[in-house]
C-alpha cells in the first residue's frame, strides 16, 4: 500500500483556520465532528465560541492537540492549548507571519506605501551594487 500525500487530516484535535463569518482569521480546535460536511470547533483562548462550523470555511493547520478526548470541553480545550503552546507555535509559524505582515500592508495609507517603496529602492540599489562590487572582485 502506497503512502498518502494527504498529511492534515479532519481530526479531533486538529486546530483549523477560520477562513469565513466574524472570526474569519482567528484559529479554533475541532472538538467533534458532526458529520462529512461540519463539526463542532472551540476557540477559548482566540475568542472563537463554541459552535457547529463546516468544513469549506476551515482551513486545516499542521497543529494538533494530543490526547484530547472528544467531545472536549473549553476548559480541557484551553488548558490543553496552553499546556502544548499552541497557539504561541501558530504565531511564530511563517503562515501566521505573512498573515500579519499582509493585513499590515492592507492598513497603510497612501504616504506609508509612497515611503515603502523609497525604501525597497534604496535597498535593491544597495543590493546591486554591493553584488556588481562582488562580482568585479
Amino acid at each position: 500500500m502506497s503512502e498518502s500525500n494527504f498529511k492534515r487530516f479532519v481530526e479531533v484535535g486538529r486546530v483549523a483556520l477560520l477562513k469565513d463569518g466574524p472570526q474569519a482569521g482567528k484559529i479554533a480546535v475541532i472538538a467533534e465532528i458532526i458529520d462529512h460536511t461540519r463539526a463542532i470547533i472551540d476557540g477559548p483562548t482566540t475568542g472563537v465560541p463554541r459552535q457547529s462550523f463546516p468544513y469549506k470555511h476551515l482551513t486545516l493547520t499542521p497543529f494538533v492537540l494530543t490526547k484530547l478526548p472528544r467531545a472536549a470541553s473549553s476548559g480541557i480545550i484551553k488548558k490543553q492549548l496552553e499546556k502544548e503552546a499552541t497557539v504561541a507555535a501558530w504565531e511564530k509559524s511563517s503562515w501566521a507571519q505573512k498573515r500579519a505582515a499582509v493585513q499590515k500592508r492592507k492598513q497603510l495609507g497612501d504616504f506609508e506605501r509612497f515611503s515603502t517603496m523609497i525604501l525597497k529602492k534604496k535597498r535593491r540599489d544597495t543590493v546591486r551594487k554591493s553584488l556588481a562590487k562582488a562580482k568585479k572582485a
